[in-house]
């Protein structure tokens, strides 16, 4: 298998012409060494400098600009682990620049059937899956690009996000 990873994977970022959808469907997700001072903060009920998240904040921006949506849902698990409070306080700023995040229990994605993996759709036409070490590092991305293949993708994606549920509906629905 041929994973894109490094700048071929960052590309894949700067290369969608309409549309990018994310399933994130993992626990948890291996810190880049910038957020580990934010989480710690956030954990410790300080003041979370948000700064870490500008580069992304400033690439859905533009692409907002541009007229391109990106949009994910994130499968999570009850109780709410440190790292999934940690995504619901971060995605505040996500969504102010425009990145439409919805959230799902996973109890839920099992039982319409969604796969346990994390991808991305980009335009419709391909598929980045994305492949992890077991202790959450990110190895790259497999694309896919079948018809067939994207076709199911196309078809998750319209399930998760139809049974999803707003960032700010579901924080208070499970406050």
């Amino acid at each position: 298998m041929n994973l894109l990873s490094g700048e071929n994977f960052d590309a894949l970022f700067h290369s969608f012409n309409v549309s990018a959808f994310r399933l994130e469907s993992r626990e948890r997700y291996h810190l880049a060494k910038n957020e580990e001072e934010p989480l710690r903060c956030f954990l410790a009920g300080e003041p979370v400098d948000m700064g870490w998240l500008q580069f992304w904040i400033a690439l859905v921006g533009e692409h907002v600009q541009a007229g391109r949506t990106m949009r994910r849902v994130r499968v999570v698990s009850r109780p709410f682990s440190d790292y999934t409070r940690f995504g619901l306080m971060a995605a505040e700023h996500n969504i102010a620049a425009g990145d439409h995040i919805r959230y799902m229990e996973r109890v839920e994605a099992e039982k319409i059937g969604l796969p346990v993996s994390d991808w991305w759709l980009f335009d419709d036409e391909r598929v980045a899956l994305v492949h992890y070490t077991p202790d959450d590092i990110l190895l790259g991305a497999e694309i896919i690009a079948d018809p067939a293949e994207v076709d199911k993708y196309r078809s998750w994606r319209d399930s998760a996000w139809a049974n999803s549920t707003a960032r700010e509906e579901f924080v208070e629905a499970r406050a």
